[in-house]
Order: C-alpha cells, then structure tokens, then sequence
C-alpha cells in the first residue's frame, strides 16, 4: 500500500481545487447552451403569426411532401452527430487534446442552440406561408380571396399541418446544417491553417462540409418546404452564428495559431495565493480590490491558476471592464481636443 506524504497530498488537494474551478468557469456557457436549447423546443409548440395569403397565389400551390429528402432524424445526424464525430477524429490524429475537444464539442452546442432558438423565435413571429400551404389549408372549391383583399386561415378545412404551414421563414434546416457543418468547415480550417502562408492546397476539405449543408437547404426547395428566401437567410444565419461560436473557443482562423484552442478561462489571481503576496504589492495598489487584482496578474501568470493545458493557447486579458471603458473615454476626450 503507497501512502502519499505531506507534499503528495498538498499536490493533489491543489489539482482538484484547479479542477473544479475550471468546471465552475465553464458551467455557465454549458447552462447557456442547455437553456437555448430547451427554448428553441418550447418554442416549437408556441402558437405562431398566420400572414394572410392569396388562394391563387402560385408559389403557394405546390404539392405536400409527405417524405422528405431530409427527415427531421436525418438532419440531427449530419448537423449534430457527424460534426461530433468528425472533430472527435481530427483531434485525435491532430492536436490530441482533451481540452481541445472539450472546446470544439461546447462550441458546437453553442452554434446549434443559438441557431435553433433565432430560428424558431423568427419563424413564430413572421409566420410566413409554406410554399404547400394550399396543400395543408384545404379550402372549399372555388374559393376565391374576398373583393381588395387576401385570405386567412378562416377559409381553411384541414388544421392538422396548418399550424407548421406558417412557418417557412428562415429555414430551420438551412440554419441547423450550416451551423453544425459550418462549424466543422471552421475547425478543419484552423486545424490545416488554412489562412496562411502555408497555401489553400487542402482548402476542399474545408470546403466540402459546406456543400453538404448546402445540399441539405436545396433539398428544402425541392421538396416545396421553403421559398428560396428562407433557405438562403437561414443559410446565412446559420453560418454567421457557427462563426460566432468558433470564436468563442478558438482563435480566428488568421492566427498563428489557429490549430489550437484557447486555454481556460481560470481567474488569474489566486485569493490564497493574493494573501500570501508582498506587502508593497498591498501597500503599492491600495486602490481598491480591481486595482490590486489588475496589478497583480503579472506576477499571477506564473501561478497555477492560469498555467497553460498542452494544445491551448492563452487568452488575450485586457483587464477589467472598469478600467477598459475608463481608458478608452479618455482617448475619446483626448481625441476631441486635439481636434479643437
């Protein structure tokens, strides 16, 4: 039996207290993810805006799909699961790194939540006309639109898929797509440093998780689910939010080091190791608890707290928020003289 000395035990004491400071840090972009997530559901069963219409409107007369070429199961598995999978693969024979995959699986979740709950939020409150609407509404023969007028659903016979018949705009496979593969196009991008001077030779592998999700939102067209609007802002949005996640966790694709992820986000000053400091460190910023924090990052960067996980690469810190709009007022001001 292997019994742990006095530093042992200090060491492993210090390792679990690192470990769950580092759960707490990460705990409210995982609690973000989940609430956007459970949202955008509670969304879906929300009684959205029915725009009137016209009954001889033809880009409204085209035919119910009963099967799509891109099932609802189908779509989690290319936006969600080959994602997954796929990053889980290149970290493996890349970078191999936990945190790594920590990083590209959390912000995965954050594009596909953000998207599925704008998309959502937008479709219930634009409530524009499917292009089967016609097909799902059912009105009597011969109905005809009222005299300087349009329809609404009071003309409607069949209710049973009226309600989703509202909600083409954007398009929620067009988003979820390219979101999830939209991130996967950024990952690979970072990990062959696709921006630099190392050339675009393997740009096509970058490239070919786009077309994917840019198949997945023509099929939405052929398939008379969306008009070409829905399909292409939902494209748009879907990718922007991707980007917006990937930035999140990993730094732009321009960097040197894009190929790695950015290192935890762990306060810098240790408290324990703050009470231990020199006492001109306390006597020199004793203008209050922002001050000396600010002021002691410097000597904290070497503390455990903000030690570097191997594949990550450290977080610009531009200090506290305080003192970051205070700088910037003051080149304001500055600026405004000089031009007086």
């Amino acid at each position: 039996m292997v019994r742990l000395g006095p530093g042992d035990d200090e060491t492993s004491r210090r390792s679990r207290k690192k470990l769950w400071r580092l759960v707490f840090s990460y705990a409210p972009d995982w609690a973000l993810t989940i609430i956007f997530t459970a949202i955008s559901y509670a969304l879906n069963e929300v009684t959205g805006f029915k725009r009137q219409f016209s009954v001889s409107d033809t880009s409204l007369l085209h035919p119910f799909a009963v099967h799509e070429r891109v099932p609802d199961w189908a779509l989690y598995i290319i936006a969600v699961v080959a994602p997954f999978s796929i990053q889980l693969f290149v970290n493996y024979i890349s970078v191999r790194s936990w945190w790594d995959l920590h990083n590209s699986t959390l912000g995965l979740a954050l594009g596909l939540s953000l998207a599925g709950m704008v998309t959502q939020f937008t479709k219930i409150t634009v409530g524009r006309p499917r292009p089967d609407l016609i097909s799902r509404c059912h009105p009597a023969p011969g109905t005809v639109d009222p005299p300087f007028g349009l329809s609404s659903v009071a003309i409607c016979t069949s209710f049973d898929l009226l309600e989703d018949g509202f909600r083409s705009f954007p398009s929620g496979h067009s988003s979820l797509s390219f979101a999830g593969l939209g991130f996967l196009a950024f990952y690979l991008a970072g990990k062959m440093h696709l921006f630099d001077r190392r050339g675009q030779a393997k740009s096509w592998i970058a490239i070919t998780p786009l077309c994917g999700a840019a198949l997945v939102a023509i099929s939405r067209t052929m398939d008379y689910r969306h008009h070409w609007q829905d399909v292409v802002v939902g494209s748009l949005l879907g990718l922007t939010l991707s980007y917006f996640s990937y930035l999140q966790y990993f730094p732009p694709l321009t960097s040197e080091d894009s190929h790695l992820s950015y290192s935890p986000r762990i306060h810098q000053v240790d408290p324990v190791a703050l009470d231990h400091a020199p006492l001109s460190t306390h006597a020199e910023y004793s203008g209050g608890v922002d001050a000396t924090m600010h002021a002691y990052s410097e000597d904290a960067e070497d503390s455990e707290d903000v030690e570097l996980l191997d594949g990550t690469i450290r977080r610009d810190e531009p200090g506290p928020l305080r003192q970051l709009w205070k700088e910037r007022g003051q080149r304001r001001v500055e600026g405004a003289d000089s031009a007086v």
